[in-house]
């Protein structure tokens, strides 16, 4: 798989500051990956994408997309992508065909025509196509101004896919949208990247919608400081467990003491941390105390996500 994005040493300062608001970050991201950047607020994650979107000069470094020199070539660049942003940016004066007709001649895709019914049958189909997944298709005549925000960002998600892009920028894309609209725009992604091998380059506040990506990049002050698929980077930092309880507390406690097995109470229930499934059924097997509760905890994202975050913020102060 070849990376169809090399981000090497990369820097943001902007001027009066006294720290670089992006400081010397290297990554590669492969062709058809689903790449996630997390971050907190403030963390480089939104000056990252812009640089890589050419909306923003970087100080230094060197940045590759599509094979393209993000300095020499940022034409090339922009037409190898899809953006969608946190902050709508589509004309307000026009309908929604109008602004995707517009963005598609813009792109060189369809030579322009006056009317929706003259555009040729390749454009008609791909914005039939794109508004069904997303649920806008009897509101495409309908003027921007008239659409709620969510609409608006199902209208710029459309937007951004109607020139098959190689990589697919997504800034909160789902930021606005219902479960079910999210829902079926992950769907859609999942089988524009399988059948287009688009790549995905997606920050989210949603972190359950990075458990799927292939890597995971957390970057916190300017730096990056997890890089791993997100099974790596949850058993880094997060232990699965078992939580076992009994109404007959001492019996259970001692049988584990019995067992030599390491525990800790927790609000009644005894805790413990476990690397394999095995040792769970194992374990379970020997017991002879009847239970009234068992749970097995494996690490979301999430939690090891803000673990990093608060780690983090605890070394530097």
């Amino acid at each position: 798989m070849g990376e169809i994005i090399e981000v090497k040493d990369l820097v943001k300062r902007y001027r009066k500051a006294k720290e670089n608001a992006v400081d010397h970050i290297s990554f590669d991201v492969g062709e058809g990956e689903f790449f996630a950047f997390l971050g907190p607020n403030g963390a480089g994650k939104t000056t990252t994408i812009s640089i890589l979107t050419t909306t923003l000069a970087k100080t230094s470094g060197e940045v590759r997309i599509a094979g393209y020199d993000l300095d020499r070539q940022a034409s090339r660049v922009r037409q190898s992508i899809g953006v969608i942003f946190q902050n709508p940016s589509l004309d307000q004066n026009l309908t929604a065909e109008e602004n995707l007709r517009f963005h598609c001649v813009l792109y060189g895709l369809y030579p322009f025509a006056p009317t929706y019914g003259l555009m040729r049958e390749g454009y008609k189909r791909k914005v039939s196509q794109l508004s069904k997944v997303l649920g806008i298709e009897n509101d495409l005549n309908k003027p921007i101004k008239s659409f709620s925000g969510g609409m608006k960002r199902k209208l710029e998600i459309i937007r951004s896919l109607m020139h098959n892009p190689k990589v697919l920028f997504l800034d909160e894309p789902t930021s606005g949208l219902d479960p079910a609209s999210r829902k079926s725009l992950w769907e859609y992604l999942r089988q524009v990247r399988e059948g287009e091998r688009t790549t995905i380059f997606l920050t989210t506040h949603y972190l359950e919608e990075a458990e799927e990506a292939d890597r995971v990049a957390i970057i916190d002050k300017g730096k990056i400081v997890s890089l791993g698929t997100p099974e790596q980077i949850k058993k880094k930092l997060i232990k699965s467990y078992l939580l076992i309880g009994s109404r007959e507390t001492r019996k259970l406690e001692s049988e584990l003491n019995k067992l030599k097995t390491k525990y800790t109470k927790l609000n009644g229930k005894y805790r413990v941390d476990f690397a394999r499934p095995a040792e769970v059924q194992k374990l379970v097997s020997k017991i002879k105390t009847s239970l009234n509760y068992l749970n097995i905890h494996n690490p979301t994202l999430e939690e090891a996500y803000l673990d990093i975050i608060t780690k983090e913020n605890n070394a530097s102060h």
